[in-house]
């Protein structure tokens, strides 16, 4: 009983000193090493070499897990590929690094779009459109890979399948 004074006010202390970082961003350097990589990669990239810049952007992050843009590079490739799935989660894991990132956002929205998912692009067009206060212009890239899925008639399994036809049954004599 006579150390609870004390801890409530160590404690007061304690929770006022380690609240004062939450809201901050998080600014996280970027291993020189890995972000050559990435800077490599983006180069090889753009000659047409993807399974090399793929390689090249793995050994970025595995230099540097925290390496936002190598992520962000690769899932790129996937949805060039045709693989929206493994680009979600390549989005996904930019987006885990800084949830305000607006080109992973965009990306994922994108490759949302691709895989089928409108309404989830529409929610990350939304969050894009809370971060951006000014006019952004992936904003516009995302608004328009949504319309154009919007565009596309949807076909549904029971216009696609056909149904038998049955003769009616008629009372032989």
């Amino acid at each position: 009983m006579r150390f609870t004074p004390a801890a409530i006010a160590l404690s007061l202390a304690l929770a006022t000193v380690s609240s004062t970082g939450i809201g901050q961003p998080i600014t996280y350097a970027v291993d020189p090493v890995s972000q050559a990589l990435v800077d490599e990669g983006s180069s090889v990239q753009q000659t047409g070499k993807l399974d090399d810049a793929i390689g090249l952007y793995e050994a970025a992050l595995a230099v540097d897990p925290g390496n936002r843009s190598a992520y962000i590079a690769l899932a790129q490739i996937a949805s060039a590929q045709g693989l929206p799935g493994k680009a979600i989660r390549l989005y996904r894991e930019a987006l885990r690094l800084d949830p305000n990132d607006v080109a992973a956002l965009v990306g994922q929205g994108e490759a949302m779009v691709q895989r089928g998912a409108v309404e989830k692009a529409r929610r990350n067009l939304v969050r894009i459109e809370a971060i951006c206060t000014t006019a952004c212009t992936e904003t516009e890239r995302l608004v328009a890979a949504i319309d154009e899925a919007a565009a596309k008639p949807v076909l549904s399994a029971e216009a696609v399948a056909s149904t038998p036809t049955v003769a009616p049954v008629t009372e032989q004599p």
